[in-house]
């Protein structure tokens, strides 16, 4: 076998690297099928570790102010900046981006960081004199040992949603990255580490459905943040609520973007091509689903165009794994089976000198019925299924009438319908003229429906709901103040 490329990876618990689990897995880089590096499987004895030194570390880092807890996160963003191009080559080889993509995410993960770092404005407190001689006031506390669940699309930056807002806000953290991409938290650990973060604060445990499972079921565990598919994540919600913990569980999507006759060609042809094919389709913000009201040939011409300059293994990166790969393509025959027309054909795809690695093509789907599975299931590659109707009211309808909900978009020029879809789309993120509606910081990321569980986004002000816990205390100290029913 050729040597690795990186050591292999190891757990990393109260702040040194350790040996964990009886099983190693190959971690195999998508975009030639090589193995890169191996990675533990751990179980019930490293979890256990790692929540121990998570709980130790509690007292200490909770204590200390949070102006000065932050200023670990101004030198990790620092540090993030200074390794960027190191950063970005390691994504771009464990989860097959062009590199590219996988700057953006980097550059996304040291914006995630900043925003943590202006928690201290944010969490002041509340105070106020309720009746005379009598205070009330609110103080934002920790809720404990947290831990973080992240998937494979995004190994650096779905990490930095959760890692700067929980342990800025005082509490704790067990890291669970995902088993196909492990190679990129070993470097978060070690820069958090160099950035100065205490012994026990931040802790990585590699391992695949067990770990996942001991983290719901652990009593250490006071929250949960998971991200994954929506089969997952409505196991990871129900198991972790049901015992006691908090929990934000982010799912999956079908986002359908509907697209008018007088939206901007160009610029929705461009936007279109770039949402369903970015990071290869394979984020739950794709757009996977255009609904065409009348006559919209010009703009699918023009869309076609634009998906056929972007080529597998130079702007197009690979998806994750063969089985992905195998997956994504049965759904386009499937279609195809099903009387759709297919009109750019990503099928086969191989890229000279990377013949074994995991290339879809951009791949448009023209005539399919809302009743197809192309049209209703997360396909999660670098494919559009379009959709026609005569009427915004009948594309609102065929978006409403999915289990999903992440994002929407409308492309048009005219402000009345783009109010119309903004209101009636029922998502928990809307694009007009953007195909990709990613809110940004201070604004939170988080969906509807099957999009999501849980009662807080996962960035951004909305998150510290999850993260914190309000402690209320009433206040008097004056004994001869006048006095009435409130006091």
């Amino acid at each position: 076998m050729d040597k690795l490329i990186y050591k292999e990876v190891r757990n990393f618990i109260g702040g040194k690297f350790v040996k964990g689990g009886k099983k190693m897995l190959d971690v195999i880089c998508p975009l030639d099928g090589k193995v890169i590096s191996k990675v533990p499987l751990s179980g019930k004895e490293e979890l256990d570790a790692a929540v121990d030194a998570a709980k130790k570390a509690f007292p200490g880092w909770s204590a200390i102010p949070i102006k000065e807890r932050v200023q670990i996160f101004y030198r990790y963003k620092t540090i993030l900046e200074k390794n960027i191009e190191e950063l970005t080559y390691v994504t771009h080889i464990e989860c097959g981006k062009t590199m590219g993509e996988a700057r953006a995410e980097v550059e996304k993960s040291i914006e995630l960081t900043e925003f943590a770092c202006s928690l201290p404005q944010m969490l002041g407190g509340e105070i106020l004199e309720v009746s005379n001689g009598v205070e009330c006031r609110i103080d934002y506390h920790p809720v404990g040992v947290v831990a973080s669940i992240a998937p494979f699309n995004f190994p650096h930056m779905v990490p930095h949603w959760t890692i700067p807002n929980a342990i800025a806000a005082g509490n704790t953290m067990v890291f669970k990255p995902s088993e196909i991409v492990p190679i990129t938290s070993n470097h978060i650990a070690e820069m958090l580490k160099e950035a100065g973060l205490p012994d026990g604060v931040f802790n990585v445990v590699n391992g695949d459905r067990e770990m996942v499972e001991g983290i719901c079921d652990h009593p250490g565990i006071s929250a949960v943040s998971f991200v994954g598919s929506t089969k997952v994540a409505k196991i990871v919600y129900a198991r972790a609520a049901s015992n006691f913990k908090k929990v934000a569980a982010l799912g999956g999507a079908k986002n359908h973007l509907i697209v008018l006759p007088d939206a901007n060609v160009q610029m929705t042809a461009s936007n279109v091509a770039a949402s369903m094919t970015g990071c290869a389709g394979q984020r739950c913000m794709a757009a996977s689903a255009m609904v065409g009201v009348g006559p919209v040939d010009h703009i699918i011409e023009q869309l076609c165009e634009e998906a056929k300059k972007i080529v597998p293994g130079k702007n197009l990166g690979s998806v994750i794994t063969k089985s992905a790969k195998e997956r994504i393509e049965k759904y386009i025959t499937d279609a195809e089976k099903q009387g759709a027309k297919i009109i750019v054909d990503g099928r086969n795809a191989i890229v000279e000198g990377k013949e074994g690695g995991y290339y879809v093509g951009p791949t448009i789907i023209d005539n399919v019925k809302p009743d197809m599975p192309i049209a209703k299931e997360e396909v999660f590659g670098p494919v559009l299924a379009i959709m026609r109707v005569q009427s915004l009211d009948d594309a609102i309808a065929i978006e409403n009438s999915s289990e999903y909900g992440n994002a929407a978009a409308v492309f048009t020029q005219n402000g009345s319908y783009a109010r119309t879809v903004a209101e009636k789309a029922s998502a928990g993120m809307i694009g007009v003229n953007i195909g990709v509606p990613v809110p940004r910081e201070p604004f939170s990321f988080g969906g509807w429906n099957e999009s999501k569980f849980g009662t807080n986004d996962i960035t951004g002000k909305s998150s510290l709901g999850l993260w914190m816990q309000p402690k209320k205390t009433s206040i008097k100290w004056n004994a001869e103040a006048k006095t009435n029913w409130m006091s």
